[in-house]
């Protein structure tokens, strides 16, 4: 089983190949870039670089979002593209439980993964790591950093917090949950493309039609035009 992984869901573009239980190889960039000009040439190159052909590909997993509005749509519709052409499976999986998978296998306790989504809010959630396995403690949503850092006080064990945009918020964190709040290192914050191939291996598949990307919320454009029309 040949597992193509796409994720353009943030700023970091990932790509990667999982050969059964052998990550073959993994493409991560981090640069404010356009994806739509970059995400072909990253496909063609690791897969070039590790001699895989389109035919011999069994399945293709993407980050659905939530995220950029853009770059989800990017990633979703190459997947969906590449998964109709190829006559395979396609499998969507939360960009935040790929940020979590990659940084909190190791973390005896919770993860809370985060993008930035503006005016002091946050897309995140809540995950543990459960005899190997990541389990949903809280499911993704939208919420204000200064709302969610506190309901997490109670929690029984400490709360690790990963992304990027991590020092944007992390002021309101450590002031809400003091010594509990722990922080990745700089080197975890990007999301890894061989744990998301990982996350949908054994996942349902849906159909290519029907797939659509878990924005959360909507676009600005978008629910000012549904409120115009009431």
């Amino acid at each position: 089983m040949k597992i193509l992984s796409i994720d353009t869901s943030n700023y970091a573009l990932g790509i990667g190949l999982l050969d059964e239980n052998q990550v073959m190889g993994e493409y991560i960039s981090n640069i404010k870039k356009n994806h739509s000009v970059r995400i072909m040439p990253a496909i063609q190159t690791i897969m070039n670089e590790c001699g895989v052909k389109p035919a011999e590909l069994t399945k293709i997993v993407v980050a659905k979002g939530p995220g950029s509005y853009t770059g989800v749509r990017i990633g979703v519709t190459i997947a969906k593209t590449l998964a109709w052409t190829l006559k395979i499976p396609l499998t969507g999986v939360s960009s935040l439980e790929v940020l979590a998978a990659s940084a909190g296998r190791h973390f005896d306790g919770y993860i809370s993964p985060l993008f930035d989504a503006r005016r002091g809010q946050i897309y995140t959630g809540l995950y543990q790591f459960r005899e190997g396995s990541l389990t949903t403690v809280k499911e993704d949503r939208l919420v204000m950093t200064a709302d969610w850092a506190p309901s997490l006080s109670s929690l029984d064990k400490d709360v690790l917090f990963v992304g990027n945009d991590l020092p944007l918020h992390q002021q309101v964190i450590e002031q809400a949950l003091g010594v509990k709040a722990r922080f990745a290192e700089v080197t975890e914050h990007n999301p890894r493309p061989a744990e998301l191939a990982l996350l949908g291996r054994n996942r349902k598949e849906e159909d290519p039609h029907s797939f659509v990307p878990n924005y959360i919320r909507l676009a600005e454009a978008e629910a000012k035009w549904l409120e115009s029309q009431k």
